[in-house]
């Protein structure tokens, strides 16, 4: 085998490798729902604590790009990384949606619904499709969103 093709073949397999390392990077959905239903159980068992644990991404409520947030009854971020006290109910995705209003209106007790959305990778400034599993608890509506592959 020429060096120049040999150097291409280890040049493209080194691509390969970290492509699958940035993909592993990423949390699925199964995982955005299986943390889901973790944080509504901490909350169920003690919200202040809960709310508290998701905000710091203590207690595996942060894994890769996955985070729990949480907003209250007054539309705020009452559990995310970087927005306590922001409005959730005002937020809007990349492309204009009504992201956290769609949230707290489809949010019920006692089952996940899905909102889709446009918003940047870690990193990134070009919005790729988002899509949360939200659930109300209490007065609470929380949500983890994962990216689609």
């Amino acid at each position: 085998m020429n060096k120049k093709l040999l150097m291409g073949v280890a040049a493209f397999c080194a691509m390969g490798l970290s492509a699958g390392a940035w993909a592993s990077d990423f949390g699925t959905a199964e995982e955005a729902k299986a943390m889901l239903e973790k944080a509504v159980a901490a909350v169920q068992a003690d919200q202040a604590k809960a709310l508290e644990m998701f905000t710091k991404g203590e207690g595996g409520f942060k894994e890769k790009d996955l985070y729990v947030f949480c907003g209250g009854p007054d539309g705020n971020f009452t559990a995310h990384p970087k927005l306590v006290g922001k409005s959730l109910k005002d937020l809007k995705d990349k492309a204009g949606k009504a992201l956290g209003e769609e949230m707290y209106k489809d949010a019920h007790e006692g089952g996940m619904t899905e909102v889709a959305y446009m918003w940047p990778r870690p990193g990134e400034e070009k919005p790729s499709e988002k899509v949360a599993y939200v659930e109300k608890v209490g007065d609470q509506i929380c949500a983890v969103g994962y990216y689609k592959p």
